[in-house]
């Protein structure tokens, strides 16, 4: 048996099969938050947040909808690491929103389209779901986002409802964080002497996540590649990090919505931070400022 890929730190891929994650920081549920089943048979879980304890007056207005989909190059990562936790719960509260935040299985024993089906499965069961905590969810103003793959996942999401006729819900807005795209093309700053072992690593992740026989140019990896109604799609508010090299995905999948006629396609830069800033340093400056732009974009809708 021998070793095949490493994230240090993090994964361990072995020439059998065998998976190693290294465990981290993990935060359990609150009094606003809780784990619900989405799909038991795969499993597909979910950590719920409301913004209080004290459920909402039946006079109040009903509560705006939060998808939320984690990083780490579709193989690592948990809706219950610390760094997740305190930002969405913190999210939750300042935004008023009821946050479900989506654990999806993983590669490379999931290989796509595995996250992308099960973070739509989570929309789905929202419209069928029983939950007593989203009594007083609206489904008519409903938001996708994510970081890094998650941001991947929330545009890849989208995808799949455009044109879906759904009564019981609406997907007003999608909220890409750093999103992790790629393609066989490099870029400038992928193609740079700096960059060289961030392309290994993100090369690393997508080449144990990607479908057998597919390479960069899959339309998950490569948002030109998508067959889409674009005029259908949501509103998009994309962020990026100056200090992150893929910053350019960002901006090129910017300029590609623009250009396919995407209605409201906006971008926030921190150009002081680094990639998924938000995760290992929740309660920050730059992490609260991310914080309430997402708000002022949803509350647009």
């Amino acid at each position: 048996m021998s070793l095949i890929a490493e994230a240090p730190r993090f994964l361990q891929v072995f020439s059998d099969g065998t998976v190693i994650r290294t465990a981290h920081r993990a935060a359990a549920c609150s009094a606003t938050s809780k784990d619900v089943t989405i799909d038991p048979s795969k499993p597909i879980t979910a950590r719920l947040f409301l913004p209080s304890a004290s459920a909402p007056s039946p006079a109040a207005p009903p509560l705006p909808v939060l998808l939320y989909f984690h990083g780490g190059g579709f193989c690592i990562g948990s809706t219950a690491w610390l760094g997740y936790h305190v930002f969405l719960e913190n999210l939750s509260a300042a935004a008023g929103a009821t946050i479900l935040s989506v654990d999806y299985r993983l590669a490379p024993e999931h290989k796509l389209p595995a996250a992308y089906d099960d973070c739509a499965a989570a929309i789905r069961w929202l419209c069928s779901s029983a939950e007593p905590w989203l009594d007083a969810a609206d489904l008519s103003r409903v938001f996708l986002a994510g970081d890094s793959a998650g941001g991947n996942i929330a545009h890849n999401v989208a995808v799949k409802f455009v044109g879906e006729k759904n009564t019981k819900i609406s997907i007003k807005g999608i909220i890409p964080i750093h999103p992790f795209f790629g393609s066989e093309a490099r870029t400038e700053l992928e193609a740079a002497a700096g960059s060289v072992e961030e392309v290994k690593m993100n090369d690393m992740f997508w080449k144990l996540s990607l479908p057998e026989g597919e390479d960069r140019n899959f339309h998950g990896c490569n948002f030109e590649k998508a067959e889409v109604e674009w005029g259908w799609f949501p509103a998009t508010a994309v962020f990026i990090a100056g200090m992150d090299f893929l910053r350019e995905r960002g901006v090129m999948y910017v300029d590609f919505l623009k250009k396919k006629g995407v209605k409201n396609v906006r971008i926030h830069e921190a150009e002081e931070e680094k990639h998924v800033f938000h995760v290992w340093n929740p309660n920050s400056d730059a992490a609260v400022l991310l914080q309430n732009q997402i708000i002022n974009f949803m509350q647009s809708f």
